[in-house]
């Protein structure tokens, strides 16, 4: 009996291993909330420290990510610096590839395939960022994949609706065009209201991304469902949740200025993120105050009172500070702009050449074409 059953062994193969189960939840979700919430309030140098702690039950992947993340968040402060682009791409693609071999070695695992999912998104956001929007149309896809496969395993797992929503909504809202890309790229539709509702459920139920769930709300309110007040809404509860980030202050006055249109709302803002950097209760307090008095003197001149505006713009030129990218070319732009409105033509024209210098060869925000019309407008 015993050669009659090795002889069926050899014919037939090995008996069939028993399915694995799938493996539910995400590792030490306290420990890495610590993180995630420490790079929101953007406290990057409490980054590394809490990772080590965390690191030791959360997995090594896991950290890889995050530690990404806190430097993406970082170039979302001053967004039109590069200097960081290649520390990120170099960390990002490093979290990837680890991500990717997890998936490989544990495939019935729900948080490796979150994990993937959330390198990839912020992959995504980078390149949009940058302009490549044929790599990060790849990416979208990819996280789509990865986060389907981890809800699969784990329907219960709400952080990874969150990236999933965000998929459906732009999917859905994309232009013409980067649907016709999505189409090329093989990509599924979306679906806008299958999306809010799932964001709003990581939103709820997520151990880790409620305040990036709040953060990506905030733009698609303003930007698709024209509601600045909701994303108005969002913002204070992301400075009440991380008072030391400048961004989100920064974010709030730029809607009451560029979407409600309202000069004393946004010039109110702009006084507070100014007062918060001044006091050092804000992360990089230099480059707030200066951001603080660039968006000050810009709703000052709008308001009639270019005098006033002109005092700030002095100051930002007379520190000469290295953040945000451009201030010094942008402070000489807006000074034309005011000393121009007070009649003082000579002086503005000197300004607007000091722009035009300033500005260089790397010039993203478009601040010497600017200062050249202006120094036409003035010379007619």
């Amino acid at each position: 009996m015993r050669r009659v059953g090795l002889a069926l062994l050899l014919v037939l193969g090995s008996p069939p291993a028993a399915e694995q189960q799938p493996v539910t939840g995400l590792t030490a979700a306290p420990e890495l909330a610590l993180v995630y919430n420490a790079i929101f309030d953007a406290r990057f140098a409490d980054v590394p420290p809490l990772l080590t702690r965390a690191c030791g039950p959360a997995p090594r992947e896991a950290c890889r990510v995050l530690d990404a993340v806190g430097l993406w968040w970082q170039i979302q402060l001053d967004p039109f610096n590069r200097m960081r682009d290649a520390a990120f791409q170099s960390r990002i693609d490093a979290a990837i590839a680890a991500a990717e071999a997890w998936t490989a070695r544990e495939p019935e695992r729900a948080e490796a395939w979150f994990y993937l999912g959330g390198a990839y998104g912020a992959r995504v956001q980078w390149r949009v960022l940058r302009g490549a929007r044929l790599a990060a149309a790849r990416d979208g896809k990819r996280i789509k994949n990865a986060l389907e496969r981890a809800l699969a395993l784990d329907p219960a797992m709400a952080d990874a609706y969150f990236g999933i929503g965000l998929y459906h909504y732009y999917a859905a809202v994309a232009p013409a065009a980067l649907r016709m890309l999505r189409w090329l790229l093989l990509l599924p539709g979306g679906d806008r209201a299958k999306g809010l509702e799932q964001m709003r459920r990581a939103r709820a139920g997520g151990l880790l991304v409620r305040s990036e769930a709040d953060y990506q709300l905030h733009v698609l309110y303003l930007w698709y469902e024209k509601q600045p007040e909701r994303a108005l809404e969002l913002l204070a509860s992301l400075t009440e949740r991380h008072p030391r980030n400048p961004h989100f202050r920064q974010a709030a006055a730029e809607i009451h200025d560029v979407y409600l249109h309202d000069p004393t709302a946004s010039l109110r803002s702009w006084a507070a993120l100014l007062d918060a950097a001044r006091a050092g209760r804000v992360a990089e307090p230099e480059m707030a105050e200066t951001a603080g008095r660039l968006g000050i003197a810009l709703q000052l001149d709008r308001l009639s009172q270019p005098e006033a505006a002109v005092e700030h713009l002095r100051a930002v030129i007379a520190a000469r500070p290295g953040a945000p990218f451009g201030a010094v070319a942008r402070a000489h732009l807006q000074l034309g702009d005011a000393l121009d409105h007070l009649g003082r033509r000579g002086e503005a024209a000197a300004a607007y050449r000091a722009a035009v210098v300033a500005a260089g060869a790397n010039d993203p925000l478009g601040i010497a074409k600017r200062a050249r019309a202006g120094l036409r407008a003035i010379s007619r």
